[in-house]
């Protein structure tokens, strides 16, 4: 009797619906989704999580947490069906099989060593404060990447060609989403694992899962342990092989009757492909005398793999040192902005609790309205590597906007309350006023007064009934909106300074608007 298709079918369905989901959080033109369902969209992914949990410590930040017991009870079932870049590799798979006709999959030894030096080397830079290696290797975050770097330009143009045909006939439904194309570095990036993942999947299915990610090798050692597992039925198994040629992660040894539970995805593939229903998913069963000493030597054998990469990677790392911060009108401007450090967004708390934790996955850069989040290159040096920052060519903080804090899923940007989030100093304004109009052409401009929200940019008197800016820096919250209005080319002639640890602003003081008494209901 042919064994049961029901676990492959859930196992699909869910794997597409956070596919999809996933991915239209990053794609959303119109940014028609509420910022509660993207929380819920991000919540079960792991690294995000976990980083969240260590930052908050708030239980309802633990998704990790459910997927590790999770592991525990079914095996690896977040990477078969939570984690994107997983069903993304499936995808990839299945074109290869049915497009291209390549052999099948088969067997293949397990690179043990290489996925756990990885992950402590990962697990001991986390420690060490740093998220560069995260931000490297997470597939949440590169799947992110993917989207907003590669995928979101194409829906945009899409979008914003549409809603022009359709403005041509009075429908007007349709918003046009405004966009600057990304930083070169991460769209290069993201385009060069694209590639990666692609070659990776074509050839060896889960290969990036079982060698490279270090979620996958986290999770592999809860698997080893799990309740339910995959097995070959020593009775009904013929050995015929038509499992291992459907395991998308090469772990069934058809000649020993042998699964690597440390890399089974839990896809379920090998249930409906076994012609004689020796593929059985049940209770693991622990046989005693020959048995045991077989488990028990395996498991000896996974300690001995393991002790050997943790001493290859405390090696590697005693000899690493981490990457620290790099400091450094009509008429063209000639002063340069010589600005020593960005801003990072606001509710990061400063660079250090930024850097920390984030692991650059780009959904604030996709949320952001303003399109000020862009991500960086070496702002921030090489360890915050592609990590947003405030780039206020591109646009300015919106005085009233929350949205990045509310969305973040690892804690490196925290939620702000409105009032809160006024008095925030990401950075302070400069006056260069050897490049402003007012004084190179002696005319009248003003813009950067115009938009600042706090009025820490106030137009004072200069000569010939002009006036020029001047800065308070007390209530300056360094939203970029006066840079980013500022009409001087080349170089602007005011520029923020970012602020390497947020502080609070003063209150801005109301103007007392005074009126005349005259007597009458109506003075004005």
């Amino acid at each position: 009797m042919r064994s049961v298709a029901w676990p492959r079918k859930a196992r699909i369905a869910l794997s597409l619906v956070f596919l999809i989901f996933t991915g239209v959080i990053f794609l959303d033109p119109a940014r028609w989704i509420p910022v509660t369902w993207i929380n819920v969209i991000t919540w079960p992914q792991f690294a995000p999580s976990f980083l969240k949990f260590l930052v908050t410590g708030i239980w309802a930040a633990s998704g990790f947490l459910l997927f590790v017991i999770l592991t525990v009870l079914f095996g690896r079932i977040y990477c078969s069906t939570v984690c994107p870049l997983g069903t993304l590799q499936d995808i990839i798979s299945r074109i290869r099989r049915r497009i291209l006709r390549q052999k099948p999959l088969r067997y293949a030894r397990p690179q043990n060593m290489l996925r756990y030096i990885i992950l402590i080397i990962v697990i001991i830079s986390i420690i060490a404060g740093s998220a560069l290696l995260v931000n490297f290797l997470d597939p949440y975050s590169n799947f992110g990447r993917i989207m907003a770097n590669l995928f979101r330009p194409v829906v945009l143009t899409a979008n914003n060609t549409l809603a022009g045909i359709l403005e041509k006939q009075d429908i007007f439904w349709l918003p046009r989403t405004p966009w600057k194309s990304y930083q070169l570095a991460s769209l290069g990036f993201a385009a060069a694992f694209l590639i990666l993942v692609t070659w990776m999947s074509a050839v060896s299915g889960r290969l990036y899962c079982n060698t490279v990610c270090p979620v996958g090798a986290l999770l592999s050692l809860f698997s080893r342990i799990s309740l339910f597992r995959i097995s070959l039925d020593k009775q009904l198994c013929n050995s015929c092989g038509q499992c291992s040629k459907v395991c998308k992660a090469q772990c069934i040894d058809v000649k020993s009757r042998e699964v690597d539970y440390s890399r089974c995805v839990a896809c379920f593939n090998c249930i409906t492909a076994c012609p004689s229903s020796g593929v059985v998913y049940g209770i693991a069963k622990f046989r005693i005398n020959n048995g045991k000493k077989k488990f028990e030597a395996a498991e000896n054998g996974h300690r001995r793999t393991l002790l050997k990469a943790l001493m290859v990677g405390t090696a590697f790392l005693s000899t690493k040192t981490f990457a620290t911060r790099l400091t450094g009108g009509e008429k063209p401007t000639s002063i340069p902005e010589e600005r020593s450090q960005v801003s990072s967004p606001p509710g990061s708390e400063g660079h250090d609790h930024f850097n920390k934790n984030c692991t650059a996955c780009h959904l604030c850069v996709s949320a952001c309205p303003t399109h000020v989040l862009q991500p960086s290159f070496l702002e921030y040096g090489v360890q915050g590597l592609m990590q947003p920052y405030m780039d206020y060519h591109s646009g300015f903080c919106n005085f009233e906007c929350t949205v990045c804090g509310d969305i973040c899923p690892t804690g490196a940007i925290l939620p702000l309350a409105g009032e809160h989030k006024k008095r925030v100093q990401l950075g302070v304004a400069v006056f260069i006023k050897e490049n402003c109009v007012v004084y190179t052409d002696e005319t009248d401009c003003g813009a950067c007064s115009e938009h600042c929200p706090t009025k820490a940019v106030d137009m004072v008197p200069y000569k010939d009934g002009l006036t020029i800016p001047e800065v308070n820096d007390k209530i300056c919250i360094g939203c970029g909106a006066c840079e980013y209005a500022c009409p001087t080319r080349p170089f602007r002639a005011i520029f923020v300074e970012g602020n390497q640890l947020h502080i609070m602003a003063d209150e801005p003081q109301q103007e007392e608007i005074i009126l005349e008494d005259t007597g009458e209901d109506f003075p004005f």
